[in-house]
């Protein structure tokens, strides 16, 4: 006897951005791409919380929240080899810390679309499984 199929768990993506119109509008486009999402969260203090949820698959991260840096969260989601999706209002990776300029960076605005394919490039060679 064959055993039931499940379904594939979807990748569950942690989401920091302090703007709410922007966050929520991030948040139905990762669930319209098949994601759980954990958060908005708007702070990097919440960032650092988070990232140690053993059901993370990636993150979407705002690179300014509230006037602070995301880079002091990024080292404990990238020691899990989690993949990191950076958001920024400006085109500045050149600015970022030299370990953290190789990450994607998604240049706001940004529109589903481009959601969309930069969380496959992220998640995609990922088994959310």
């Amino acid at each position: 006897m064959e055993q039931p199929q499940h379904p594939a768990r979807r990748p569950t993506v942690l989401l920091a951005e302090d703007e709410l119109l922007v966050a929520m509008d991030i948040e139905a486009s990762l669930r319209e791409l098949g994601c759980e999402v954990v958060g908005p969260v708007a702070t990097v203090a919440e960032v650092e919380r988070l990232a140690e949820r053993p059901d993370l698959d990636g993150a979407v991260l705002d690179v300014n929240l509230r006037g602070a840096k995301v880079f002091d969260a990024l080292p404990a989601l990238l020691a899990r080899g989690l993949p990191v999706l950076l958001s920024s209002g400006y085109d500045e990776a050149i600015l970022f810390p030299h370990e953290f300029r190789s990450l994607p960076v998604l240049v706001k605005p940004y529109d589903a679309r481009k959601l969309g394919a930069a969380l496959n490039a992220l998640l995609g060679s990922r088994d959310p499984a």
